[in-house]
């Protein structure tokens, strides 16, 4: 389980978000794997990389979803390899808060491309606009993903739970969402076969003629604060910097009240 190998840096990146890792007595436990029965090959795919015995089975039964789910299952008992997970941030029982992205180095891409495939979607919205997005409710893999997709997009998010479920929804749409699925499902690379082909069809997508392009925020620089900072005015400072009165009065509140850090002095 080298995860600066591709292929393991996206499996754990999945099991860390759709696996469960259960612990018994004498050291007995399993690592249980349940998908869609449509995505069996994918735990074929982790039984190939995994050099210790495991099973795949398939059940149908009845969910809050669906009268009848046919599912695939994939079953792990080993010791050695559920240590070897635990050790590298698959925690044992209930992990859906507390999962992070590993410490070390790791291929970041196929890690992200693993979390996304299990709790994340790929396509296009109702009005047929390309999306890609996630649903988690761990802090630290929702700050990630905003943080990783800043570098590859440029586009900055925050995160904030929903008040209905206390989970995190990242969604990235229209070029955005075309640049990251670009990156996160190369040619080759492991993956859900219906995700990566999903990926392939909004690359297509051409914004419609008139449509207004999104809107990128421009960012603070340490200057520009000291600026503001300095003229305490608004709109003195918004006509200095060629910004609104309104982005420099609520630039300089998030100043005053610590929500950004002050700039250096010089």
């Amino acid at each position: 389980m080298d995860l600066t190998v591709p292929e393991y840096a996206y499996m754990f990146g999945f099991l860390q978000a759709d696996g469960h890792l259960a612990q018994q007595s004498r050291q007995r436990g399993r690592l249980t794997v349940e998908i869609s029965a449509r995505d069996i090959d994918l735990l074929r795919k982790f039984q190939k990389l995994t050099p210790y015995n495991s099973s795949i089975t398939e059940r149908t039964r009845s969910t809050n979803f669906a009268e009848t789910a046919h599912s695939a299952i994939w079953t792990l008992c080993s010791l050695e390899a559920r240590t070897k997970l635990n050790d590298l941030g698959l925690p044992y029982g209930r992990k859906s808060k507390t999962i992070a992205p590993p410490h070390g180095e790791f291929s970041r891409r196929d890690y992200m491309r693993g979390v996304i495939d299990a709790d994340g979607s790929v396509g296009r919205t109702s009005k047929g606009f390309p999306s890609v997005s996630l649903t988690t409710a761990s802090t630290a893999i929702g700050t990630y993903l905003c943080h990783y997709v800043q570098e590859v997009t440029g586009a900055e998010r925050s995160i904030k739970r929903n008040a209905r479920d206390d989970i995190y929804n990242v969604l990235y749409m229209m070029e955005i969402a075309q640049k990251l699925s670009a990156h996160l499902y190369y040619p080759g690379c492991l993956s859900l076969d219906r995700k990566h082909a999903a990926a392939k069809s909004i690359a297509t997508w051409l914004r419609p003629s008139g449509m207004r392009a999104a809107h990128t925020a421009r960012r603070w620089e340490e200057w520009e604060d000291r600026v503001l900072l300095e003229l305490n005015s608004p709109s003195a400072a918004a006509e200095k910097l060629g910004r609104t009165a309104q982005s420099c009065n609520l630039r300089g509140w998030r100043l005053r009240t610590g929500q950004v850090p002050m700039p250096d002095p010089q």
